[in-house]
């Protein structure tokens, strides 16, 4: 049933010239027919729900059935996110100022809502830091975000006439020091590790996925944004694969400081593993989150919590050379679920 819904809802938003396109490269990469490559991609969309982006990222044209549904598509992903996560509390997460609240002891950094009516809050708050954050408190993909330095404006008051435009929906925080570990694979940002978990009925913290974010060029290291991403061991912390970005391009080294990228160990992994165990029954409505876990010299603390984690990050061709995607790692889930409930 939650298949064709997701069908019905994909054919009414369809961007059918992006199909079209899609199906044309997909034609020149492999020399099939148009026609046969849109009756697969119908035949992925019924019995996974992939769409035709999927059906195309995951090169789902060159898997046997037995592989492709191996594979968290948006379909299945949506299905996961609506039996786990109830719609009216995901606000707790989505809204950093409302996340930084609830968390508030896993953030260790400086922090202020800039809410128009807390003037001299935020005066302090600028005043202890030369250089911060500034982020709308609802968003995506890294877009508004800005690093702000107060010499760059003639006084403070000033700095913060201009912050109070985008009051309330503006939260600032302090800088992040990395951990030595990270900023050699790129200073320019703070490389991020996406841990998805999912908690069962009785309190059970299960880890689904992990992956290294890695900036490349921009302050941030988000992947719509222009960072990269690589596979991470959820056991060791250890980066097990090439670094890819959004349009494919392959990274063994990073191209800003020449890091080797695979083979890197990230620090303080279980210290980040048990923080995200502890963080995750806070919302009890809300069960399955990809957690933002940032490395400083005194350990892991939280960036923020994503209510709909990205299906598509962890499950790339060119790191997945066994073409085994994540689905089986839900259905390991449910199956020690169900003998609890039993």
């Amino acid at each position: 049933m939650g298949n064709v819904k997701f069908l019905i809802q994909r054919v009414l938003d369809m961007n059918y010239k992006a199909m079209l396109d899609t199906i044309g490269q997909i034609h020149e990469r492999t020399g099939r027919s148009r026609w046969w490559i849109f009756q697969d991609m119908r035949r992925c969309a019924t019995q996974y729900g992939a769409g035709y982006v999927d059906y195309n990222l995951f090169e789902l044209y060159d898997l046997t059935p037995e592989l492709r549904d191996t594979y968290l598509t948006r379909g299945r992903n949506n299905e996961i996110v609506v039996k786990y996560n109830s719609k009216t509390a995901m606000d707790e997460l989505d809204d950093k100022a409302k996340f930084n609240a609830r968390f508030a002891g896993f953030l260790h950094r400086d922090w202020v809502h800039v809410t128009g009516e807390n003037k001299e809050e935020v005066l302090d708050f600028l005043r202890r830091h030369d250089a911060f954050m500034s982020k709308p408190t609802h968003g995506c993909c890294g877009r508004g975000i800005e690093k702000l330095n107060t010499a760059d404006f003639p006084s403070l008051d000033a700095l913060y006439e201009r912050l109070l435009q985008q009051a309330p929906d503006l939260e600032l925080e302090e800088l992040i020091v990395q951990h030595p570990a990270l900023n050699a694979i790129y200073p320019g940002s703070i490389n991020t590790a996406r841990i998805v978990t999912l908690r069962g009925k009785q309190g059970k913290v299960y880890f689904i996925a992990a992956l290294l974010r890695i900036g490349n060029g921009k302050f941030v290291d988000n992947f719509d944004n222009g960072g990269m991403l690589a596979p991470v061991d959820l056991d060791t912390g250890t980066i097990t694969g090439v670094a890819v970005d959004k349009f494919k391009n392959v990274y063994e080294k990073h191209p800003a400081t020449g890091a080797a990228i695979q083979g890197c160990v990230i620090p303080d992994w279980d210290k980040a593993k048990e923080l995200v165990t502890r963080a995750a029954p806070l919302i009890p409505e809300v069960r399955y989150v990809g957690w933002d876990v940032c490395f400083t010299p005194d350990g892991p603390c939280l960036v923020e919590g994503n209510q709909y984690p990205a299906h598509d990050l962890y499950q790339h061709p060119v790191q997945t050379p066994d073409r085994v995607g994540i689905m089986p790692r839900f259905r390991a889930v449910e199956a020690e679920e169900a003998k609890l409930d039993g």
